[in-house]
């Protein structure tokens, strides 16, 4: 059991999430939350400061639910001596120097030299700037590296830091406010794209989408909901609960880490308040290499963890409606139509509903059936499109579909991310990543022996009912 939240502790409602009445609707994932005449007034405008035990129960439960997030500039947290950065490196002297110069000294650094051609180079680096350096005899990889320094930790908090990523201490500090909750053992920042400056098309795209960029948002983490992993590329953990990395990982070792510290019941939290800064490829190949190899991590997750890997969650109903809008036939828009009428009046009678709650109930049946269109163009671009693709040299139809999904799913991200470059490059950009993480994905399937990372899952409810937090 989660002990409980501090006095002090300020928690404040997420920004999408929408107050109907004695309604809260939204989190991630949606649902509709009823609260009592006491915990409206608890809440008042939006944020709640712990003061009692009524109000520290529904504060926890909030956060429990995604419908809040701490205020961080009002935690106190702990102290930058109470922490120990550990970064894993492999040459990259220049990225190393550049790194321990924005911590400037203020907290201790272990950098774990994973078998570097040139350990003279990383020792002198090192050296300069006061971190202690332990050198490992062959190169084991990222995750065992992490695992070398956080044996030799003896704070009560550990940063894992990769060394092509900035982080000024100032950063972590905001990062250690998230641990005054005593449930949290690990949170992250944003973690931003920077392009070494040349302003080629594919940097451009990856300041504004880069993989490891989270959203702005803060977040719960758990499994299929908007925020349901961290990179380890700039990872704040409770040292003596983290527990390890599984070493026999070279990619997907973070994802596996953050569901296994959530399955065992302990909060995980993203700020996006807080930045830290990751370079971007270089070359194409070297950009579609790693969005590759992101991609073949699914499959070794789909062994240690089942249905989370999921690449989509959606309702019958809802799945049956966006298949029909994809297929383009006459019959597909009354199909589309009698699942939305299904979706409105399972939430609707979830909602107990009254005639004043009709709009609400539509509502959110409108966005679930939005969602989950989105999913399955997703699954076609994505996840699925060496099958799509070999489909539509058959069905004009389907390329007709394929084609569509891939421009309007770029023109709502193009406008939600805003990058620094026009919309065609954008484009072919945006299709270029989606490919070469499915070309992965797939690889990963074929070597595997199995289809759990490209498995869709059907559940009969996505929004979950009404519930009531106490008090």
């Amino acid at each position: 059991m989660t002990a409980a939240l501090p006095d002090g502790f300020v928690v404040r409602l997420r920004e999408d999430v929408r107050r109907r009445a004695d309604l809260l609707v939204g989190g991630s994932p949606k649902q509709v939350v009823r609260l009592s005449p006491q915990a409206m007034t608890l809440i008042g405008d939006g944020r709640l400061r712990v003061a009692s035990a009524p109000g520290r129960v529904l504060a926890d439960r909030l956060l429990e639910l995604n419908l809040a997030a701490p205020v961080v500039g009002e935690q106190d947290g702990a102290a930058l001596g109470e922490l120990t950065v550990v970064v894993p490196v492999r040459d990259r002297p220049q990225q190393l120097d550049r790194l321990l110069a924005a911590l400037g000294g203020s907290v201790r650094c272990l950098v774990v030299d994973d078998a570097s051609r040139d350990r003279a180079a990383v020792a002198a680096v090192a050296a300069r700037h006061g971190a202690e350096v332990v050198r490992l005899r062959v190169n084991a990889g990222p995750a065992a590296a992490r695992n070398a320094g956080l044996r030799l930790v003896e704070t009560p908090f550990v940063a894992f830091v990769d060394s092509d990523v900035v982080v000024a201490a100032g950063t972590l500090q905001v990062l250690l406010s998230h641990f005054t909750d005593p449930g949290v053992v690990a949170v992250a920042p944003r973690v931003r794209a920077a392009s070494a400056g040349t302003g080629r098309w594919f940097e451009r795209y990856e300041e504004a989408r880069s993989s490891l960029d989270l959203g702005a948002l803060p977040a719960a983490v758990r499994p299929w909901s908007r925020v349901s992993w961290l990179p380890s590329a700039c990872l704040v953990t409770r040292a003596a609960t983290v527990g390890a990395f599984d070493a026999s990982l070279r990619v997907a070792e973070d994802v596996d880490l953050v569901w296994r510290l959530v399955s065992a019941g302990h909060r995980v939290r993203y700020e996006p308040a807080a930045e830290a800064w990751h370079d971007t490829r270089t070359t194409v190949r070297g950009w579609l290499g790693r969005k590759f190899y992101y991609g073949t991590g699914g499959d070794l997750l789909a062994r240690r963890h089942g249905d989370l890997v999921a690449p989509a969650v959606l309702s019958p109903l809802a799945a049956a409606a966006g298949t029909a809008l994809l297929a383009q036939r006459r019959w597909s828009v009354p199909v589309a139509a009698v699942c939305l009428l299904g979706i409105t009046r399972t939430v609707a009678s979830a909602l107990s509903v009254s005639r004043a709650r009709i709009r609400l109930a539509t509502g959110l049946a409108a966005l679930g059936l939005a969602d989950s269109v989105s999913q399955v163009a997703a699954l076609a671009l994505r996840h699925w499109w060496p099958v799509a693709a070999l489909a539509s040299l058959r069905s004009r139809r389907l390329r007709r579909a394929l084609v569509l999904a891939g421009v309007l799913e770029a023109v709502v991200d193009f406008h939600r991310v805003r990058p620094r470059m026009r919309f065609v490059p954008f484009l072919v950009a945006r299709r270029l990543d989606d490919a070469a993480y499915g070309l992965g994905l797939w690889c990963g399937a074929v070597r595997g022996r199995s289809v759990g990372a490209l498995r869709p899952v059907v559940r009969r409810r996505v929004i979950r009912r009404p519930s009531r937090p106490p008090p």
